[in-house]
Order: C-alpha cells, then structure tokens, then sequence
C-alpha cells in the first residue's frame, strides 16, 4: 500500500517559539506602515487565514493585491532572519527519527500540509535538518486557502500527480484544525500532543491516534503505516 505522510510543522516537528509573530510584525510594517496591535491566533490556521484576519483587525481592506504584498514581506524577513531559528527553536524530540524512519520505507512519500508559505517552511525545516525527507514539491500551504482542509486536497493531488499512483493518506498535527482537514478528505488523522491541545482535545476533534509526541519512532511507525498505537508509552489510544 502506498503511503503519502502529510506533516504539520510547527509544534509538530518544531517549535520557533514566537519568531512567526515578529516577523508578522515586520511584514505588516513594511508593507502597510502600520504596528502590529492586535494579537495573531496561530494555532493550526493558514498564513492567508491569519493574514486576511489580521488586515481586517488592523482597519485595512484584505485584497489580493495587499495580501501578496505582504506575503512577500513576510518571505523576505524570514529569509534574513533564518539564521535566528536554530538558535530561537528546536526540532521536537524524536522528529528526525520519525522522519528518518519514514523515509526508509519504500512505499512512503512524505510532503507537507501547514498553514506556512512553502519559502518559508523550506527555512523552517533545515534550520534543524529535517527538511531532506519530505518532498516539498507536493504539499500543501498556507498560501492555497484560508481553509485547511483545502491544503490536504491540494497535497493529495499533486501528489498522485507526480507519481501516477494512488495514496492511503496520513496527516500528523497538533491542533483539532489538522485533524479536521484530515477527517475531511477520510485520511488518517494523528494527534500529536505537543502544541496547545492536550491528548483529551485532540481525540474529542477525532483523531483516529492521539501520540503524546514523535519521542517514540515504533510508536509513530506503527500509528502511520498500521493505524495503530504500539503497546508502550510513547502513544496514547
């Protein structure tokens, strides 16, 4: 059976504690000359979703024309800033393995679904060298829609695209956001308790496994290609 992975990517694989807010604010100051005063709600959304409600908070009208422009702010600050992330952040225990692992298996592709611009994921993947295992070309990103879901049905496309075949697909988040957009195409939805929603959370969203995080790669290897949780601590049924 082949496999497609669909990782998210902040307080899934890693964590950049907070360096996306200020290069939000960076963006929005160079693009409209405006500070940013009001808070961002990040958890599992897309950067358009967090894009359109940030201009409409901050009194500006969300074309596509300021949109891009911004978007294009927020490239060129991370792209200035990247050096900041390994020394900001860390990958989350156990995410290279997991990755490393998947990559192994023959009938595997693994890509991305996060509310991040591909740029800007690329960045945030070989800060802590995790971004040789996934196939970029194939995912879906937060530039596609303001609707998660949207971002899986754009990865699976593309991904039986490229490869003419097709994919039993698993998406891996930490947020009830992912698990929806998992549920919502019927792929497989694992929860990974590492970001803001606890293991209670993520298995009320739906998800079909609920892992406590990716320390365990038996664990993560048996949630993905089995749909399963393996008999010891590093999964939560």
């Amino acid at each position: 059976m082949n496999t497609l992975v669909l990782w998210d990517i902040d307080l899934t694989l890693i964590n950049a504690r907070g360096l996306g807010r200020e290069w939000y604010r960076t963006a929005l100051r160079a693009a409209a000359g405006l500070d940013l005063v009001h808070p961002l709600n990040f958890g599992g959304r897309t950067e358009r979703a967090i894009t359109l409600e940030m201009l409409a908070s901050h009194d500006l009208e969300p074309t596509e024309e300021l949109v891009t422009r911004l978007h294009a702010e927020l490239i060129d600050v991370a792209a200035r800033e990247r050096h900041l992330l390994p020394s900001h952040g860390h990958a989350l225990p156990g995410a290279l393995a997991a990755l490393k692992a998947l990559a192994a298996r023959e009938n595997v592709v693994q890509s991305l679904v996060t509310g991040n611009l591909v740029e800007i994921a690329r960045y945030k993947l070989a800060a802590f060298g995790l971004d040789e295992h996934v196939d970029f070309e194939i995912g879906g990103y937060g530039s596609v829609s303001e609707h998660r879901p949207a971002l899986v049905l754009e990865a699976v496309r593309l991904a039986s695209a490229k490869h003419t075949r097709e994919f039993r697909s698993v998406v891996i988040g930490d947020t009830p956001h992912d698990v929806d957009a998992a549920l919502h195409h019927g792929a497989v939805a694992i929860g990974v308790a590492t970001g803001g929603s606890s293991v209670a959370e993520l298995r009320e969203a739906g998800a079909h496994i609920v892992l406590t995080d990716l320390s365990d790669t038996a664990a993560v290897l048996s949630a993905v290609l089995d749909g399963r949780c393996s008999a010891d601590g590093g999964s939560v049924a």
